[in-house]
């Protein structure tokens, strides 16, 4: 059940390097005319609400972000979306690859704030008010849990979409086996595998959202 998320290679090129450039294939480049088509327009309208969504609570300072988190919104979602197709791979099954998207994102939002507001930034680390015992233990819980950030965003994006997967394979797989010898079952458990599949849709959206929107809330605490 594991080998759709092995690393593979085809002709010695690893296929996760194909993966990871088809996304910008996908889209087309907006020009600078007053009329575009349908799907350029569509394309921006989908851009402009996200990113809305993803910075309303956000100072105008951080709104340089917008691009950046934008592109990335994007390209997990296409990512997600294309591994649910039949004989594809999904690279954001590999905790290596989330991992890579996470730490960077998590340490430019620790460097911008210890730069622009070290002293907000430093105050995060000890609540007002707390006694002069506890201190010292505020302080490394707090520092442990600014470290822990990165790692909880990439498991949480490797976790749901792997757990995703798996279910919709082991439930395809008691389909098939079911069909020869109690067709009735067989046919409920591929109505659940048609739910399952509609919800795997929705989590590739939304988690793609939420790992976007916690880098943002992360920017807007520094």
């Amino acid at each position: 059940f594991f080998d759709q998320f092995s690393l593979t290679a085809f002709m010695g090129i690893p296929l996760i390097a194909l993966a990871l450039t088809l996304p910008w294939i996908l889209y087309p480049t907006p020009q600078n005319r007053c009329l575009n088509n349908r799907l350029l327009t569509l394309q921006a309208w989908f851009i402009r609400q996200l990113t809305h969504q993803l910075f309303l609570p956000i100072n105008p300072g951080g709104h340089k972000w917008a691009l950046l988190l934008a592109s990335v919104l994007i390209f997990l979602i296409t990512l997600n979306l294309l591994g649910i197709l039949p004989y594809t791979f999904t690279p954001t099954t590999q905790l290596s690859m989330n991992m890579g998207l996470a730490v960077p994102l998590w340490l430019a939002t620790v460097l911008i704030g210890a730069r622009h507001q070290p002293t907000h930034s430093l105050a995060h680390l000890l609540p007002v008010g707390t006694p002069t015992p506890l201190i010292p233990i505020l302080i490394m819980i707090e520092t442990t849990s600014q470290l822990i950030r990165p790692i909880a965003l990439g498991v949480r994006l490797t976790a749901n979409l792997t757990a995703g997967h798996l279910l919709i394979q082991l439930i395809s797989t008691a389909a098939f086996y079911l069909a020869f010898t109690m067709p009735t079952v067989s046919i409920l458990t591929m109505g659940l595998l048609l739910l399952l599949s509609i919800l795997e849709l929705a989590v590739a959206i939304i988690q793609a959202y939420v790992f976007v929107l916690l880098v943002s809330l992360y920017l807007q605490i520094r």
